[in-house]
């Protein structure tokens, strides 16, 4: 029904013709599961089609209530979700206290909470500050009761409902490519200080970049220096002056337009400020030369977070 249920998003309304067209299914094969997913209320008969002279065609329209998407991101001081119906409408969106000290009792008793007032979520994303693979995470410095955690087989099992667990910041840069309506070609990296320590997100041609181990976007670790790696730089200048070391900040510019040549580097529009681009742009131009780096962006990084969290769910919500 996969094919179906997007097709019927995506267009608004369809005739059963239309949707093997956009679906590639038999006209059987589509009636019978239109005629299902009518009966059920995930989809509602919409009127008949315009009349091409013969018998004039019935037309449907995707109940979007049907199926409710929840998504969630843990951060070092809050927890902050949304959830949604299928169109990305927000049916409630807030915040509580963070759940990484407490573990994940906590966060699955207070996920219980959020599906009894709920009952029809049907799929869920979770974001973290760590790197994650298949659903569990194995790096997620500070908190040892998240560290080698399956998150999603844990919420699978406990709930019966399918899950998606990501990085924070590949759900951020994946959150920002859709939000801001960018072609599968293009190219971006999501650069983000984060309350956690600075963390990337990469895209290649319209893909999230995980690498081989899932490592892929751990900037910290990278040495732009003889003697401090990349975080420790951050930390230093921060130290001094409590601002973000801008000459760091362009050096990593400089580094990821050397290494995936981007499109654009999106930065947090709460981390910097539209007067600095200039600068890190003057500075970046000292290691790369100026034709060859990225467009410079600053983004609602929030928003993007969320917006890729839901993303991912509505995703694995369609294909459930």
């Amino acid at each position: 029904m996969h094919g179906i249920r997007v097709a019927l998003l995506q267009m608004g309304s369809a005739t059963k013709a239309n949707l093997c067209d956009r679906a590639g299914i038999s006209f059987p094969t589509v009636s019978k599961m239109v005629s299902r997913m009518e009966k059920s209320g995930e989809v509602f008969a919409a009127g008949l089609d315009e009349s091409s002279g013969g018998r004039r065609a019935q037309r449907y329209v995707y109940n979007p209530e049907y199926m409710l998407g929840l998504s969630v991101f843990l951060e070092k001081n809050e927890t902050v979700y949304t959830v949604f119906n299928c169109l990305g409408e927000v049916k409630e969106h807030g915040s509580c206290k963070s759940f990484l000290q407490d573990g994940k009792g906590a966060l699955m008793a207070w996920t219980q909470e959020v599906l009894e007032r709920f009952p029809k979520i049907s799929g869920a994303a979770f974001g973290v500050p760590g790197s994650v693979e298949k659903g569990r995470i194995f790096f997620i410095p500070d908190y040892e009761g998240f560290q080698n955690l399956d998150l999603q087989g844990i919420f699978e099992e406990r709930f019966g409902i399918p899950a998606v667990v990501e990085n924070d910041m590949n759900a951020a840069v994946l959150g920002y490519h859709d939000r801001s309506g960018k072609g599968m070609d293009h190219s971006a990296a999501y650069i983000y200080t984060g309350e956690n320590g600075p963390g990337a997100g990469l895209l290649v041609n319209g893909n999230v970049v995980r690498g081989s181990t899932f490592f892929a976007g751990e900037v910290s670790f990278v040495p732009l220096y003889d003697e401090c790696s990349f975080l420790q730089a951050m930390q230093q200048e921060k130290d001094r002056k409590g601002i973000v070391n801008l000459k760091a900040i362009s050096r990593l510019i400089a580094s990821l337009a050397a290494i995936i040549n981007p499109h654009e580097i999106i930065l947090n529009h709460k981390e910097f400020h539209v007067s600095q681009i200039p600068v890190l742009i003057k500075e970046s131009t000292k290691y790369v030369p100026k034709e060859h780096l990225p467009e410079l962006a600053l983004s609602d990084w929030r928003e993007d977070y969320l917006h890729g969290l839901q993303y991912l769910a509505l995703k694995r919500i369609l294909r459930s």
